[in-house]
């Protein structure tokens, strides 16, 4: 029975172990897919999980980079949620292949509806046209809870390459692959997504899931606890003997 006992307690310490290593990363308010081709039209979801059991968040407020501004933005209804896209003069104009850019989204702003704890939230954006001379955008989050605690996810990326306390949304951007895709997601084709809300003009949009990663991660889980408890037995059978 001694033995049943330490193997479960074993177990029960890895698999927490584990876990608490990987639940801060799913808490963090997230761009699903984080991937997209450079100089292409793509479509993005805000992930807003609720990290509160006493509390749900009311309001999510996305600031889009003015830096690398985008032509396109539009915003897909979210059900119980009020949206309000705010434009504003960027610091400098913006070359682009449809003109000079002196104005763009800065903010999109959702609210009036509810994240209850233990639920999580996506807001789509369909945007364009990524830039092309930038490894990625960040999207600095606040997200606003009913009791009034209001969490900024604004940090950049650490240079040792450790995670932030509060990382901010990251959407990484890589070369285009050399086929038709940015064509095919023109601002114009966008117009077929009849449940999005046009800000500057209407975007196609491209989504991607993250299932793969997420049964990536799971499945090392399962071999991390494995390992721990095969490693357990051999010791016993050496003790044993």
């Amino acid at each position: 029975m001694s033995f049943v006992r330490r193997a479960a307690t074993v177990l029960a310490a890895a698999t927490a172990l584990t876990a608490g290593l990987a639940l801060p990363a799913l808490a963090h308010v997230t761009v699903q897919p984080g991937t997209a081709e450079q100089g292409s039209f793509t479509k993005v979801a805000f992930r807003v999980p609720n990290e509160r059991d006493d509390a749900s968040t009311t309001k999510v407020e996305v600031s889009f980079p003015t830096d690398h501004p985008l032509a396109f933005v539009s915003v897909k209804p979210v059900p119980g949620w009020d949206v309000k896209v705010t434009e504003g003069k960027l610091p400098a104009p913006v070359k682009t292949e449809y003109g000079e850019l002196e104005e763009a989204v800065t903010k999109v702003v959702w609210s009036g509806g509810k994240i209850e704890p233990g639920q999580f939230q996506e807001f789509e954006v369909s945007m364009g046209q990524l830039p092309t001379d930038t490894g990625s955008l960040m999207f600095p989050t606040k997200q606003t809870y009913s009791g009034g605690e209001v969490v900024d996810w604004s940090e950049a990326p650490k240079a040792d390459g450790t995670e932030a306390e509060h990382p901010a949304p990251l959407l990484k951007l890589v070369p285009a692959s050399g086929g038709d895709t940015a064509a095919s997601a023109s601002p114009s084709a966008a117009t077929e997504d009849a449940g999005a809300t046009p800000s500057v003009a209407p975007v196609a949009a491209a989504s991607a899931s993250d299932g793969t990663a997420r049964l990536l991660g799971g499945a090392g889980l399962l071999v991390g606890v494995a390992g721990v408890v095969v490693g357990f037995l051999g010791l016993r059978r050496r003790t044993s003997s």
